[in-house]
């Protein structure tokens, strides 16, 4: 176990991309999780062209067969796992006011942002319990913040989202529940807040570079024994529950 191993889903763009960068530029072995083949390979040579130990591992959050595929490759690689980094979601596009919105948008959200970070989730734990100091991290939002939310200022809550924003609050609830099941194991469970970054999940609107939007989550995912467990966090600190 000389050498670290991390598996960040949704890693082959944006955000997912560069946190896969950061933990490599910390020496950590990286797998690339990602549905798409072309996109995940072009990903893991820009990777290792940059000097990062990666490898692909091709990964549909919402398929538990390729999940399962996903934590025997995982474990054929490495035997272990230190860090996963679940990143990979989508927003449901933009007609989610609650009143018109179809049923159909909220569920494929939930499905992939919350269901499909306990299917990986549950996935990996067997090889994260190999770690002498396993973590994970679920890469949520601010507009999952009930308390931004109830504030009503757009500023920090976002548009309207019935979908996208539930479903971040949901993961944080869901986050909590790990932390409780794991207490006393080793196992660091934490959110992280990237902040409102530009990538495709918005149409590039974001006003964060996916390098600052990347910090967070790979701080966490490299948080020292002792340290916090059961946090939501972002650059600037703690984000209100």
């Amino acid at each position: 176990m000389s050498t670290r191993t991390a598996l960040v889903t949704g890693a082959n763009k944006g955000i997912g991309y560069e946190i896969a960068a950061g933990l490599g530029a910390l020496g950590y072995r990286v797998g690339v999780g990602a549905r798409d083949g072309t996109r995940r390979e072009a990903a893991v040579t820009r990777l290792r062209d940059a000097g990062v130990d990666a490898f692909g591992v091709p990964l549909d959050v919402t398929d538990d067969a390729s999940v399962a595929a996903a934590a025997d490759l995982v474990a054929e690689h490495a035997g272990h796992l230190d860090a996963l980094v679940n990143n990979a979601g989508i927003t449901g596009g933009p007609a989610q006011q609650p009143t018109t919105v179809d049923l159909d948008v909220v569920r494929t959200v939930v499905e992939t942002n919350v269901l499909g970070v306990i299917r990986v989730t549950n996935a990996m734990l067997p090889l994260l319990r190999r770690s002498p100091s396993p973590r994970i991290v679920n890469v949520s939002s601010g507009v999952g913040s009930l308390t931004r939310q109830s504030a009503g200022d757009e500023g920090t809550t976002g548009p309207v989202a019935v979908a996208y924003s539930p479903s971040k609050t949901l993961l944080n609830a869901v986050t909590l529940q790990y932390v409780r099941e794991l207490a006393g194991t080793g196992v660091l469970v934490n959110c992280a807040c990237p902040g409102y970054v530009a990538t495709d999940l918005n149409g590039f609107r974001g006003v964060r570079t996916p390098q600052q939007g990347a910090a967070t989550p790979v701080r966490l995912a490299t948080l020292p024994d002792g340290g916090p467990t059961g946090g939501f966090f972002e650059d600037a600190g703690v984000v209100p529950w």
